[in-house]
Parts: C-alpha cells; structure tokens; sequence
C-alpha cells in the first residue's frame, strides 16, 4: 500500500530498497528554502540496522502490513523452533536467531505472538515472564552483604541466572523472559 511521507508514523513498517524497515521517527523538517521533507529514523527489521531516510513530503512509500498470529510452540529441532498456528494448525519452523535469547525459556505448548511479512516470520514475542524451578543454587557465602548479593543459579532449562541468596535448589521463581532477570519467587 503506498502513501506519502508526511503520512508515515513511528510503528509503521515500510518496504524500502528491497528490506523492511520499522519507522522508530519521523520528524517534519520545513526549510526556510526549498520544500518540505520527512527525516525518518527506521531499523532494519531482519538485520537490526538502524538508517536515517529524507523523504520529500509529496514522495510515497510502499507501507507494508505485518501478520500478527498467536502460535503454540511445540518442540525446538537443532537450530529451528516448530510452531503451530492455533487456527488452522498448519506448522512453522523458525530460526533460532529470529527469536533470540528468549528462546532459552520456550516450554512445550507456551502460546507466543508471531509477527509473519508474506508466511516468513519476522519475530517471536515470548510471554513476558516464565516459572521455572531451580536446579542448582550456589551456597550463599557468610559475610556478603545483603543489599546487592545475587548468586549463580542454574535453572530446569539448563539457562544460568543470577538469583537472591535466599533462593535454593527445588524452589520455583519467576524469570523475565526479556532478559533472563530474577523477578519474584513463585507464588504455588
């Protein structure tokens, strides 16, 4: 779908030199000489670099619309994640490096947002916090203080976290899925 420039907002995802691009900016830049122009900051949506665009006002772009399906993840195969659309249960295979770190926390039948350009997944968004149980919880050493002293812990996935000194082996604590952070000790 084309539209002009003064149109484009941050959120939109447009097509641009073969790539898609995330607007993160726009700015309306009017010159005292000369016409009008959009100054549009955007990141690359598959290879995360960020560019800066000068588009005349009147100049159209080609917008791009994002599918947004809720899939269930199934089991992960090497390096490639299996998931099912809830609708019509067909099965998609995404890379690992799509989904990023977080991928450490994916469960068996966790519901997760897929964002899919034409049937290729762009990204996977995670529940933003998982339980899971804590296998192996360092001894908290005497003398450390206690405002700031994390421990390493390891948890039933086998993804190493800091956690409070208080956490042991066989309790179940909420994790960030964003960044793998120590939220909470669960609530059974």
């Amino acid at each position: 779908m084309k539209i002009n420039a003064i149109d484009i907002k941050p959120g939109n995802v447009l097509e641009h030199q073969n790539k898609l691009w995330l607007v993160m900016k726009r700015e309306l830049v009017q010159p005292g000489k000369g016409g009008a122009f959009a100054q549009i900051e955007m990141r690359d949506l598959r290879g995360g670099n960020k560019t800066s665009e000068r588009f005349r006002t009147q100049e159209t772009v080609e917008r791009v619309r994002l599918d947004e399906k809720e899939m269930q993840f199934l089991y992960m195969e090497g390096d490639m994640a299996t998931f099912m659309d809830n609708d019509d249960y067909e099965q998609v295979q995404i890379p690992r490096e799509t989904i990023g770190d977080p991928a450490d926390f994916l469960a068996d039948g966790m519901t997760c947002n897929v964002t899919l350009y034409e049937g290729t997944a762009l990204s996977v968004e995670l529940p933003q916090q998982v339980t899971l149980e804590v296998v192996e919880a360092d001894p908290v050493v005497k003398g450390q203080t206690a405002s700031s002293s994390y421990k390493p812990g390891k948890l039933e996935n086998g993804r190493r976290v800091m956690i409070p000194p208080h956490i042991a082996a066989g309790t179940r604590i909420v994790i960030a899925t964003a960044d793998g952070s120590y939220v909470e000790r669960a609530k059974d």
